[in-house]
Order: C-alpha cells, then sequence, then structure tokens
C-alpha cells in the first residue's frame, strides 16, 4: 500500500495538470499549436540541457544499456504497429506511441524513488537514447521527407550534445546562466501536460477504445522486450532491473506534441497517451513487485 501511495504521488501531479487544461479548454477556445512548438524548439531543449550538462558520466561505459535501451524502444514501435494493423488503427498513430515512453517526467523520478540517488546515471543514459530515438527516428516516421542529417540539427538534439560536451568535460556553467536555462525548461512538462488537457476538450476522450489498445501495447511489450535484451546482452542485476521499469512506463506525453505538429491524429494519440498515463497506476506497481 505504501510503495502504491508513492507511485500516485508521482502521477498526481500529471493528471492534475492535464485536468487544468481541460476545464480551461471547456471555458476558453484555444489554439495550443503554436505552445506546442515553442516548447518543442525552446523548453525542452533547455530541459534536456539542464538534465545533462551537470552530469560528468561516460556513456561508454553503459553502451550495452543504451543499446538495450534502443532494441527495448524499437521493438515495442514494431509491436505497435503490428497491433495496430491488426485492430485497424493508422500504424502511425499507434507505433510511435508504443515506442517512446515517459522518461522524462516518469522515469527518472521513479527510478531515484525506486533505487535511490545513486541510479541517475543509469537514468540519465536511458534518458539521452530516448531523445535521440525519439527526436531522429521518430520525427522521420511521422515526415518520410525529413533529412536525417537534417533532424540532427533539431534544438533538442543539439542540446543534448551541448550538454554531454558540458558535462562529460566538467565545464562549470555561469550560475545565473544555468538558472535561466533551469526555469525555461521547468516550462516543458507542465505546458505538454496542460496543453493535452486543452487536446481533450475536442473529443479526444472518445477514442477511449483506442487508448485502451496503447495504454496494454506499452508496458506489455516493453517489458517483455526489457527483459529480452538485458538477458541477450548480461546486463548486471540493477541495470537489468532499471530497464525493466522502464519498460513499463507509459506513452510520453510528448508524442501529443509530435502528433499535433505533424498532424497525425492528435486527438487519438491524446487518448492514448491519457488512458496509458492512467493505466500505469496498474502496469507500474506490477513492475515493482517484480524487480524489487
Amino acid at each position: 500500500m505504501d510503495l502504491a501511495l508513492r507511485i500516485l504521488s508521482i502521477l498526481f501531479p500529471m493528471f492534475a495538470l492535464v485536468g487544468i487544461g481541460y476545464f480551461y479548454g471547456r471555458r476558453h477556445e484555444s489554439d495550443m499549436s503554436v505552445a506546442n512548438r515553442l516548447n518543442m524548439d525552446v523548453f525542452v531543449p533547455a530541459l534536456v540541457f539542464s538534465a545533462l550538462a551537470n552530469k560528468a558520466f561516460d556513456l561508454a561505459t553503459y553502451g550495452n544499456l543504451a543499446l538495450a535501451m534502443a532494441i527495448q524502444m524499437l521493438g515495442s514501435g514494431a509491436v505497435g504497429w503490428g497491433v495496430a494493423r491488426l485492430t485497424g488503427i493508422q500504424p502511425l498513430t499507434l507505433a510511435p506511441t508504443a515506442m517512446v515512453n515517459n522518461s522524462i517526467n516518469l522515469g527518472v523520478p521513479l527510478a531515484v524513488l525506486t533505487f535511490g540517488p545513486d541510479i541517475l546515471p543509469l537514468a540519465v543514459v536511458l534518458f539521452v537514447v530516448s531523445t535521440t530515438i525519439h527526436f531522429s527516428f521518430g520525427v522521420w516516421l511521422l515526415d518520410h521527407h525529413a533529412k536525417l542529417r537534417g533532424l540532427w540539427l533539431k534544438p533538442v538534439v543539439l542540446a543534448t550534445m551541448a550538454g554531454l560536451a558540458v558535462g562529460s568535460m566538467g565545464m562549470p556553467m555561469w550560475e545565473p546562466l544555468a538558472l535561466s536555462m533551469k526555469m525555461l525548461g521547468d516550462i516543458s512538462i507542465p505546458l505538454a501536460l496542460f496543453s493535452l488537457g486543452v487536446r481533450l476538450t475536442e473529443g479526444a476522450l472518445k477514442g477511449w477504445r483506442i487508448g485502451l489498445v496503447g495504454a496494454v501495447t506499452r508496458p506489455v511489450a516493453g517489458m517483455v522486450l526489457a527483459w529480452a535484451a538485458a538477458r541477450g546482452l548480461g546486463l548486471d542485476t540493477r541495470q537489468s532491473e532499471l530497464l525493466f521499469l522502464y519498460g513499463a512506463l507509459p506513452p510520453a506525453v510528448m508524442n501529443y506534441v509530435f502528433a499535433e505538429r505533424y498532424h497525425q491524429e492528435p486527438d487519438k494519440v491524446a487518448s492514448i497517451v491519457l488512458v496509458g498515463n492512467m493505466a500505469s497506476v496498474v502496469f507500474l506497481p506490477v513492475a515493482l513487485a517484480l524487480v524489487l
């Protein structure tokens, strides 16, 4: 019961912000497309840079863990594509939500809550892999005309590389600059959740059946593939447990932001994200029970 309450305490702020966005959208007609674009181009890159710039670690040390995370993500996307074909859902609506989980605002806090602060270097590795795949291959999935070379010039990818460079070299940042970046980054997650709530006023909950399919596909595929990848690559116990926990995470809120920007049925993606995160109240305790 205590574990369930701790998980609920992490999830509650997310649902609260979605609810505020929903009730605001009911009272005021709102176009969130500009806010979503600002989020992708300014606030999320600031969040990524701030998270990495103060972390000194060697990514090469965790090469197998990074590879296992990539296998788990890409494999889950493939499973989502197959499930979409079987159920009549557009594959580009379901597959990205099955591939990209909520590692930004749920994965790292949940990892620290479960394993303690010493897990942070490993959690950051998984975060970097997730961000890189989402903003490269994930963008290409939604826009086949995008050139892979150009994808590496996306603000969030540049922010990832800059953050890793600053962190690995141990370069001290001017404190006012670091605070400014952190303040910008702190906008990203609340804004994405608020925007998701506004989107729900446009009928996204009508797609609750699709949301339920995504809510089950993402964690089930993720946990199975995480277990298989960990065994196949010989990860140690701590890395295997963390990867398994990440496999159980719900779809990322940023999937909705991408769907909005690339016009890929954002109302249905919003349902998948919302129902998936609600279902995490069930799947995360199951994952924790298996690793603890």
